[in-house]
């Protein structure tokens, strides 16, 4: 169903007017040393991935500040650590290569912004190099940088994302067990949320 008021993409340029030319000419075909600045700074970033019919993912990451590492030819290898095993975005970039990076910085307001493509490595030396309490990567995502770029402040400036002021309580809404539980017909909301802790406790690394 298409709404009578929406635009196609011929229409975008039209209704947008041209972007100026900082936002138009900012787009780097590799890292500079501002992006690796940043990136070696990050402790979280979005992974976001489509299966070979298009079908998108996205999947946040995160782990101590410099977790994805540069490489010496200017990949990106970011760990894939111990997690719920449905291995999504794997099974993605393994379908189909071109992925997208947004990296997070706290209290930084601009992002970055990388565009890619992905391959899955199980190289022993890499995975032992991204070891986190002694303990190696699973795998890594190797990627091939297309296109990085800051993005600018507006949306996290609205948002007052890094704002403490602007903190929920997260008892306003149910457990993670219980929302499974209210998901899922025949879980027991206590023993998914011990299933959580446990998975909190023991698998992260």
């Amino acid at each position: 169903m298409t709404d009578k008021a929406s635009l196609r993409a011929d229409d975008l340029r039209t209704f947008y007017g041209e972007p100026i030319l900082l936002a138009r000419n900012k787009v780097l075909p590799r890292l500079d040393h501002h992006c690796r600045d940043f990136i070696a700074r990050s402790p979280f970033l979005v992974l976001g991935t489509a299966d070979a019919q298009g079908n998108q993912d996205v999947s946040p990451r995160g782990d101590p500040p410099g977790f994805v590492k540069v490489m010496a030819d200017g990949r990106l290898a970011i760990p894939d650590r111990p997690g719920n095993r449905r291995v999504d975005s794997l099974t993605n970039i393994a379908l189909s290569p071109k992925v997208a990076l947004l990296f997070m910085v706290p209290g930084f307001d601009e992002t970055v912004r990388v565009n890619g493509r992905a391959e899955i490595t199980r190289d022993p030396a890499l995975l032992e190099a991204l070891s986190v309490k002694g303990r190696p990567a699973v795998a890594a995502i190797l990627v091939e940088v297309d296109e990085a770029f800051f993005h600018c402040a507006k949306s996290l400036i609205r948002s007052a994302l890094w704002d403490p002021a602007t903190r929920a309580d997260r008892r306003q809404m149910p457990s993670l067990g219980q929302i499974i539980a209210d998901q899922i017909d025949g879980v027991d909301p206590e023993a998914a949320d011990e299933v959580v802790e446990e998975s909190n406790r023991t698998w992260l690394y």
